[in-house]
């Protein structure tokens, strides 16, 4: 089992017609996602990647059935796009794109408020769920289906922690990436509940990174709820310079607040293993499991 999408899954891709949006949707296809339509305003009616493409999600969601909706429109027409498949209903949405004004975003966390909406990203590497669907721009050639639970802010990290946690046998059962923009749809506290109600889930890898207060957010939350199942967090940035971005929109500390030092304080005190390096997190966590079955 795996949480968000499963092998029934069906995605339409909104921008599949430009340049990143063929590539990366041939890619899912490839891996296996049902990927039944596309949207282009101004294009439909027409066929590309063998799927019919549509003018609005509306009509795409109501001819084919789909549940979820990747987005490879142009940061300038992101928002608008998010928010015609909020209208649209659709349960599922993943933004790939980067660097979408932040005013923009605010409208669409307004939109999403008493809908029937879940938005990943923006600026997120997709959720995978290994050998069964993915819905993103990951790597996948290091991915194996298993029982750990990955939610993280950093797609390359991701890759890093994926490719450890396979080498110490370790197979995942979802990863999600929240995205690393300031203002963005689920986080990691929703995705923690999610995977602790996923009986296929045994453990969780948090990665988390400098600025906003994300990672204090899910410690608040395992302090209240509880260490239901092992959780291992691997936070970047120790040595990040305050007041100066590093990357992510959302990598900014200021004032001493949201730093790498305090966000492993408060998830050490929740409870959470603290895994010092990348490579690292796959042993964690095997020593983890192996201490809860004991």
């Amino acid at each position: 089992m795996s949480i968000l999408i499963d092998a029934n899954t069906r995605v339409i891709s909104q921008g599949m017609t430009g340049f990143a949006g063929s590539y990366h949707t041939y890619r899912m296809m490839q891996y296996g996602t049902k990927i039944v339509a596309g949207v282009t305003p101004g294009k439909g009616g027409k066929e590309h990647l063998d799927v019919p493409v549509f003018d609005t999600v509306a009509e795409a969601k109501s001819t084919t059935k789909a549940n979820a909706s990747i987005i490879f429109v142009p940061p300038v027409s992101a928002a608008n796009a998010m928010i015609e498949a909020i209208e649209a209903e659709m349960p599922l949405i993943v933004t790939v794109t980067e660097r979408i004004p932040v005013l923009d975003m605010v409208r669409v966390r307004e939109m999403l408020v008493g809908s029937k909406t879940r938005l990943v990203g923006p600026n997120s590497q997709g959720v995978l769920a290994p050998d069964v669907c993915q819905i993103g721009v990951m790597a996948t050639d290091r991915s194996r289906r298993g029982s750990i639970g990955v939610v993280s802010r950093s797609a390359s990290l991701t890759s890093e922690v994926v490719a450890q946690l396979t080498a110490a046998g370790l197979g995942q059962s979802t990863s999600i990436g929240i995205g690393g923009d300031a203002v963005h749809g689920i986080g990691f506290v929703e995705c923690i509940k999610l995977f602790f109600d996923d009986p296929a889930t045994e453990g969780i890898v948090l990665i988390g990174e400098i600025g906003g207060n994300e990672e204090e957010q899910a410690a608040d939350f395992l302090r209240s709820a509880g260490m239901k199942k092992p959780v291992v967090a691997l936070i970047a940035g120790k040595h990040a310079p305050a007041a100066r971005r590093m990357g992510h929109a959302g990598t900014l500390t200021m004032h001493s607040t949201g730093t790498a030092d305090s966000k492993i304080d408060d998830l050490k005190k929740a409870g959470v293993a603290i895994a010092s390096s990348s490579h690292l997190v796959g042993a964690t966590m095997r020593e983890i499991l192996k201490e809860s079955a004991a």
